[in-house]
């Protein structure tokens, strides 16, 4: 997809300035009668699914100390991977947004919530809460967009090394912590500075992720299976332990995907946001540039309510058990002003978040005047691309976008 702006058809141009007041005045009315709703069944739904979780993960690791017995190890993998899971995306997300802090408890909130990850909670937080719900969804400013390592618009570029990015992509969802948790720390940027130029700030940072990194394969690939050293269990525990991280780290990944990059969700130029953002234009960008993924009672449970994804932006410290209840009304704000709400099951989600990354790490219009008959020539074509200095490549680049253009000219027609 195009940034919005340059969209041949802009799915906003239909709204005035005066429409998109009275849409953000809309939302906020939604968002406080959650607000002045908040009581004691939301504090017991938190508290209960912290026990549920802790519980889980407990009974789950007793049972991997015998998991040299093959139906132990599946359950107790199987738990373990449900309850980190429940963990990271349920719990510890929704708590460190402040959903919760309205509780006034200690062991609920915020400024104390350290979760079950690589990445620390200052550093996501930071990255996260401030600058991702700040800057959602504007290519160069949001590294939610493709983690800063993967072309996420036509309008970026192409290079030859995007070709690459479906593996990486999927490395990078096979150990997602540590991906977050280098993107926390900007680690790239950072690292191609001279050490006397790096911030205190950073050195900071680094120190403590570390520090969290080795806490974290200390309990898992350490104490744990060394508990079960006893009963002949350690290999089979430790493996166990990266498994359950291994499923945690492809489900996370697959919820975020979800939620921002399959086809038809919006990108926006940061050139194309106000200085002075209105309440009203955030949250439109919010609604245009968010996914949800439909499903189950406990579907919505294991992605931490982020199937709601488009409700979570709007109102991200709202509780996110509230998700379900607002959406409805939500989508009504949608049709009323003539807005795509975009929603689908999760494997369609996932399907289409794929087919961007795959379709983006080719040239434009590559993909799209492919065909089984020309495939030898397009894969000379692009291997031409590959090679050639980049004026070549311009060239080339405009001739393979045109083509595109024809074809879709044609089947218009």
């Amino acid at each position: 997809m195009t940034t919005i702006t340059n969209k041949t058809e802009n799915p906003i141009a239909h709204l005035s300035a005066e429409d998109v007041e009275a849409l953000g005045a809309e939302l906020d009315a939604i968002r406080q009668q959650v607000l002045d709703a908040r009581g004691e069944k939301d504090a017991a739904y938190i508290r209960r699914m912290v026990d549920v979780q802790r519980k889980l993960e407990l009974g789950s690791r007793a049972v991997l100390l015998v998991s040299a017995f093959p139906p132990a190890w599946l359950l107790g993998t199987a738990g373990l991977s449900v309850a980190k899971i429940l963990e990271n995306m349920e719990i510890g997300h929704n708590v460190m947004h402040g959903q919760w802090d309205w509780m006034r408890d200690p062991k609920i909130h915020s400024t104390t919530w350290e979760w079950d990850n690589a990445s620390t909670a200052e550093g996501w937080k930071h990255s996260h809460n401030e600058v991702h719900h700040t800057y959602t969804n504007i290519v160069g400013k949001d590294n939610d967009l493709g983690y800063g390592i993967m072309r996420v618009d036509e309008e970026q570029r192409w290079y030859p090394l995007y070709l690459a990015q479906p593996l990486w992509n999927f490395i990078n969802a096979c150990f997602f912590e540590y991906g977050i948790a280098a993107y926390d720390l900007e680690l790239g940027r950072n690292l191609r500075l001279p050490k006397e130029k790096r911030s205190e700030e950073f050195t900071r940072s680094l120190k403590n992720t570390l520090k969290k990194i080795r806490k974290q394969a200390t309990k898992d690939y350490v104490v744990n299976p060394a508990l079960a050293l006893p009963t002949g269990s350690f290999l089979p525990a430790l493996a166990a332990n990266f498994t359950a991280n291994l499923v945690r780290n492809l489900w996370s990944h697959s919820v975020i995907i979800c939620g921002h990059f399959p086809e038809g969700v919006e990108t926006f130029e940061l050139k194309s946001i106000p200085e002075k953002e209105t309440r009203g234009e955030w949250y439109l960008r919010q609604m245009l540039g968010s996914a949800n993924i439909s499903g189950s009672k406990l579907m919505h449970i294991m992605t931490g309510n982020l199937s709601h994804q488009i409700e979570h932006h709007l109102f991200p410290d709202l509780p996110s058990s509230r998700y379900a209840e607002v959406a409805p009304q939500v989508r009504a704000v949608f049709d009323k002003y003539g807005l795509n709400y975009h929603s689908a099951p999760l494997p369609q989600q996932v399907a289409s978040a794929w087919h961007r990354v795959i379709r983006l790490s080719f040239p434009n219009g590559w993909l799209a005047t492919t065909n089984a008959k020309n495939l030898p020539g397009q894969l000379k074509l692009l291997y031409a691309m590959t090679t050639a200095d980049k004026r070549k490549r311009r060239v080339m680049q405009r001739l393979l976008e045109s083509a595109a253009a024809k074809k879709e000219m044609a089947k218009a027609a």
